[in-house]
């Protein structure tokens, strides 16, 4: 059993909770800008002081609307500047909060709340309103707040309404309340994605998310330097998108957010942040619309060479370093290529953290040759994010880095990848039963498998429960050969079969952006949709590329022998993903049943 502890884990002492950054920056540095607050297309800039003054407001409006300290507060919303100020606000006044995905339908909604036992919940829209008002009878909720309100609907919005109730609260209640909130109090429960059953409630402590942000802002000081910024776009109800706002938070970082990646680019080029934090399909999607761009532009050529130099140069960054050749190619592509790609970046990022699945090896030489280092993570909601990261001093690409300080991980004899530290969560709410399964002598069974190397880098190989055994008896993990065949712009999703199979099959799903490009380069008909093509030989050798790509990384017995290409998406609305975009397996065999017969008869 292999196990690697990484030394200096922060101090966090028993009388400290989140929100004392806050008020600390406030005395310091009140005049630094905390925040730049999107209203339209206009960027405004929220001091320090002016962000406190904020919190304080909502907070004592909280005090005054009866909530009492631990009580649990939902919240759902889009990522926005309010959904960090509530969420500070709601710690401030001793609260709970319960992040709710605004993509939810009234069941989950109902679930969370619920199983919560949620005295309040704020919500971002009339219609995340009537969700909850669909569920509220069997809920006990005292109040029901909403942040976008008309004059038509003749109600003050959540922030306005807060500080008008807690107008005669006084600031020496509320702060008496705010310190009385100890690091190991309860701080959030965040419901896991339920890729496998119901959602879990995870229990994070101040503690846990303390521990979480100064490990993580230690091992990259560079990003997270006090001036620069970051613009967050992801859920802020994931663990990933919240914990970087709270290191941005935490180090001065100016920290922006944006809801829609519809208008991502703009934002970037308009709000240019120094670091971003995304999932890799965020890449996926950036390098394959710059792929596409330059192709359709008949600049394929350049861009492709410009794409081996810049992996080539990675690559030998860690053999070495690049030849003289290598260098004045690398500075060629510099200017013709890669200062365009940063600045579809907003021309200002250094570097990027990826997290929730493999961005690829490949994909990450890419943007490092570029000049724009994508930071592997890996970590779970019950980690607080990240547990392992590859850092500014400590990189090994292929791997999702070694523990974050204080964090130690072992290799259980099944493969089982074991965690412990101040960033492992307090257990799941009100069920012990998980709690005592996932908890053993201090060890989180995390539930994924993994290689852990003798400098202590992490390599995932699959989730155990996931494992595919085929009728030949040869055990297979499907996530690496799945994040293999989405590579493939043309590929939105992917889904291995074969459990008790004869070989090894594939569910694919179609990038509905890129299709239409695809279409009308191969002359199909311009009305064409994906359901009309999907027996259509083009089309079916495209995915098999992507498959054949796919399969020489693993054996024979291990490769997809037939896939079927789906005529729609897996959606959410369906629940065949996750908000994270996480498959659910179970869900999509039982909606694809007739597919997955159909790769087995011959």
């Amino acid at each position: 059993m292999r196990e690697y502890t990484a030394p200096g884990g922060p101090v966090i002492s028993d009388e400290e909770n989140l929100t004392d950054v806050i008020w600390a920056h406030a005395e310091r540095f009140g005049d630094a800008i905390s925040f730049r607050r999107q209203v339209g297309d206009t960027w405004l800039d929220v001091t320090a002081r002016e962000f406190a003054a904020q919190v304080l407001d909502a907070a004592k409006g909280l005090l005054a609307a009866g909530i009492e300290q631990g009580d649990r507060v939902g919240l759902i919303s889009k990522t926005r500047y309010e959904w960090t100020l509530l969420d500070f606000a709601i710690w401030a006044a001793g609260g709970v909060t319960v992040p709710v995905y605004e993509t939810s339908s009234a069941d989950q909604i109902h679930w969370i709340l619920s199983n919560s036992a949620a005295k309040a919940v704020i919500v971002e829209t009339a219609e995340h309103r009537a969700r909850v008002d669909e569920v509220a009878d069997r809920l006990d909720l005292r109040h029901i707040w909403q942040l976008d309100v008309s004059e038509t609907e003749g109600a003050k919005a959540a922030i306005e309404a807060l500080a008008a109730l807690g107008a005669d609260t006084s600031e020496d209640a509320l702060h008496a309340r705010r310190r009385s909130v100890q690091a190991d109090d309860i701080a959030t429960v965040v419901y896991t994605s339920g890729t496998t059953g119901r959602p879990k409630g995870v229990q994070l402590t101040h503690r846990n998310l303390l521990a979480e942000i100064r490990a993580c802002v230690a091992a990259m000081p560079n990003m997270l330097r006090e001036g620069n910024s970051m613009l967050v776009f992801l859920p802020l109800a994931h663990v990933l998108a919240r914990a970087i706002s709270l290191m941005a938070v935490y180090r001065r970082v100016t920290l922006g957010h944006t809801p829609d990646p519809k208008t991502l680019l703009d934002d970037l080029a308009r709000f240019r942040p120094s670091a971003v934090v995304a999932v890799p399909r965020v890449f996926e999607k950036v390098y394959n619309g710059a792929k596409l761009k330059a192709h359709t532009a008949g600049k394929g050529k350049i861009f492709d060479a410009a794409a081996d130099t810049a992996i080539s140069y990675s690559e030998a960054l860690d053999a070495g370093g690049p030849g003289l050749p290598l260098k004045l190619k690398h500075a060629l592509f510099d200017k013709l290529v890669y200062g365009k790609l940063r600045d579809a970046l907003g021309g200002r990022c250094i570097g990027a953290v990826s997290g929730g699945a493999p961005l690829g090896t490949r994909l990450a030489h890419f943007f490092r040759g570029i000049g724009v280092t994508v930071y592997e993570g890996y970590g779970l909601t019950e980690t607080s994010a990240a547990a392992h990261v590859n850092t500014e001093d400590a990189l090994k690409i292929g791997t999702v880095g070694k523990p974050v300080a204080g964090t130690a991980a072992k290799i259980a004899d099944d493969g089982e990848i074991l965690l412990s530290g101040d960033v492992v969560f307090a257990g799941y709410w009100h069920d012990p039963e998980a709690t005592a399964a996932a908890l053993t002598d201090g060890w989180f069974h995390t539930g994924d498998l993994g290689n852990l190397d003798d400098e202590g880098f992490l390599s995932i190989t699959g989730r155990k429960k996931e494992i595919i055994v085929t009728a030949g008896g040869k055990n297979v993990a499907p996530a690496g050969l799945e994040d293999a065949i989405k590579a493939h712009p043309l590929i939105s999703q992917a889904m291995v079969v074969g459990d008790q199979r004869p070989f090894i099959g594939a569910l694919v799903t179609i990038d509905e952006e890129f299709f239409p490009t695809w279409r009308d380069q191969h002359g199909k008909p311009a009305g064409a949709t994906v359901a009309d093509l999907v027996a259509d030989a083009d089309l079916r050798a495209e995915v098999a590329s992507a498959v054949d790509t796919a399969n020489r990384a693993v054996s024979t017995a291990e490769a997809v022998k037939e896939f079927t290409v789906l005529p729609s998406d897996f959606t959410e609305a369906a629940g065949e993903i996750t908000p994270s975009l996480k498959l659910k397996r179970a869900v999509v065999g039982k909606n694809y049943a007739e597919q997955i017969e159909g790769l087995y008869r011959s």
